[in-house]
């Protein structure tokens, strides 16, 4: 069987909720994660996701900042949210499901921005998403025979070909050294692959996510790659493909980031 899953900041799901549906329609995923909902559970525009298929809906949203919605075509077996660092902030929320023979305990993660300046002494968050970031160590990719994949917007690029300028954004957050080996270590001590890169390889440059201030995105194509899919080692051999739905950045009203898609084939 084929299991399809994306993740997608959206930058506002009320906003967007048009090129969410022609998304849903063109690439039909089984299911999608959404970050930066900005909207109160009771807002989110579950209607409009039932219409297409996807009955199973879990929110973790607030009032105009963050949030984070798991939309699916099969059950949740059940859900929960960590509140990182303890700040009342919805940037985490996980599911389990069922699929091919399988449990999968999925995470959908919106890791904080870090603001503009790389220093946690001078800028209060910068040192939140070092402390939210620190508080993911150890996250297990397998644990007690649950198969684990973490999606979302990570906020961070951590190779040199995931921005358009590897020397010119070491000090630009998203992109420090503290940063990305803060990232590496995560992947590492939690047993992850990131799928992502298991299929593109990481000579070639890929990005995920492009500026508004941009006159031209496309054109000066300054991107990053701020959005992953990871997972357990045991689900790399089921992985058979993966897509950065780069155009997506040109639609009608577009988010500032695009979906990215790992589709699976389950015996």
């Amino acid at each position: 069987m084929t299991f399809k899953i994306a993740t997608w900041n959206i930058n506002s799901i009320r906003l967007r909720i048009g090129i969410v549906e022609s998304f849903l329609k063109s690439h039909n995923p089984d299911i999608l994660c959404l970050q930066e909902i900005k909207c109160q559970n009771d807002q989110f525009p579950a209607k409009s996701f039932r219409r297409l298929g996807y009955e199973h809906i879990a929110v973790h949203g607030q009032k105009a900042y963050h949030g984070v919605a798991t939309v699916s075509k099969y059950p949740i077996i059940e859900s929960d949210s960590t509140d990182y660092c303890n700040m009342g902030d919805t940037r985490h929320l996980a599911t389990m499901f069922k699929a091919g023979g399988r449990r999968i305990n999925l995470h959908n993660f919106y890791v904080p921005a870090g603001g503009d300046e790389p220093d946690p002494d001078k800028n209060p968050k910068f040192d939140h998403k070092l402390r939210f970031l620190n508080e993911m160590l150890g996250l297990p990719s397998d644990h007690a025979g649950i198969e684990n994949i973490m999606v979302g917007d990570l906020n961070i690029a951590p190779h040199e070909n995931d921005v358009w300028s590897h020397k010119q954004l070491l000090k630009v957050v998203s992109h420090t050294p503290v940063e990305t080996e803060l990232l590496d270590r995560i992947r590492d001590q939690g047993g992850w692959v990131d799928l992502v890169r298991e299929k593109i390889p990481v000579e070639e440059q890929l990005y995920s996510w492009w500026s508004y201030r941009a006159h031209d995105w496309n054109i000066s194509d300054r991107g990053r790659r701020l959005d992953h899919i990871w997972s357990s080692q045991s689900l790399v051999n089921s992985l058979s493909s993966v897509e950065v739905l780069r155009e997506a950045r040109g639609w009608a009203k577009p988010s500032d980031h695009v979906p990215v898609i790992s589709t699976f084939e389950f015996n």
